[in-house]
């Protein structure tokens, strides 16, 4: 079973109720302001022997690279790509390929916490524990702009997400928000996502950062997934304070002596 750690969540909670304002619209149903909430952060996970058919793939994709780009841009994002005898797979292997793409699951790898606080002037803060910390830290929502900011720039909104049931998440509907720069030195893509799964019972937020020299190289990819439940399932109850210990070299005060449950006889 997987341990929430508290104590990063604890210092927001406290200046949460200090700036009350109205959830943002993109907010509603997953987050609530000072309610931290368990999550964890979770990896798109196939069976290892699709491995075999994406190795095929890859292979004809670099036996025709200029083909395989732009038959690329017919799909959809995250789905597999529909059947053509030049992905280097036959009908079989194709049918094959998308059952064991079906078979796909969220696999969590790290227990962490979520909270979502208000701040002055309609800004908004996401919270957590774990290794997603300094990221989610470095994001603001401003709720007048409708917009992230980050320490790249602003991140804009961009069309609404209804994710497909054969994408790589799988269906789920939501927000999404994107940065976008490009130098002689390199372009710059930064993504945040937040929605909740085709089926309701649990909310996302997706991050997604990548750096690429103007040679083609990567310099910096960061990319993860928390998913979380929602509702009451997924609030974390505080503990109750602790009784505190005696002082050394005093008594404990002793219990009070029961009362009598019976009467004395009068003599």
């Amino acid at each position: 079973m997987k341990k929430f750690a508290l104590l990063p969540i604890a210092a927001l909670v406290s200046t949460a109720t200090l700036h009350a304002q109205q959830v943002p619209k993109c907010f509603e149903g997953l987050l609530k302001p000072g309610v931290p909430v368990k999550a964890e952060v979770v990896v798109p996970t196939p069976p290892p022997e699709l491995n075999k058919y994406v190795a095929k793939v890859e292979a004809a994709a670099r036996k025709n690279p200029d083909w395989f780009i732009e038959y690329s841009k017919t799909g959809k994002k995250g789905v597999p790509l529909p059947y053509d005898e030049r992905l280097g797979l036959t009908k079989e292997e194709y049918d094959e390929y998308l059952k064991l793409w079906a078979k796909r699951e969220l696999r969590p790898t790290e227990g962490v916490t979520l909270l979502l606080r208000s701040e002055p002037e309609g800004r908004w803060a996401l919270g957590s524990s774990g290794s997603v910390l300094p990221t989610l830290v470095t994001l603001k929502y401003d709720s007048k702009e409708d917009a992230f900011s980050s320490p790249n720039g602003t991140l804009k909104r961009i069309d609404d997400v209804a994710a497909d049931v054969n994408s790589t998440l799988g269906a789920w509907t939501g927000a999404e928000w994107r940065y976008l720069a490009e130098t002689t030195l390199a372009s710059t893509k930064e993504n945040v996502a937040v929605g909740k799964t085709g089926d309701g019972k649990y909310g996302l937020l997706i991050y997604s950062f990548q750096e690429i020299s103007a040679q083609g190289s990567p310099l910096g990819e960061r990319k993860f997934v928390i998913r979380f439940p929602l509702g009451a399932a997924g609030i974390i109850e505080p503990k109750p304070a602790a009784t505190p210990a005696p002082a050394p070299g005093t008594k404990p005060t002793p219990a009070p002596a029961p009362k009598p449950t019976t009467k004395p006889k009068k003599k």
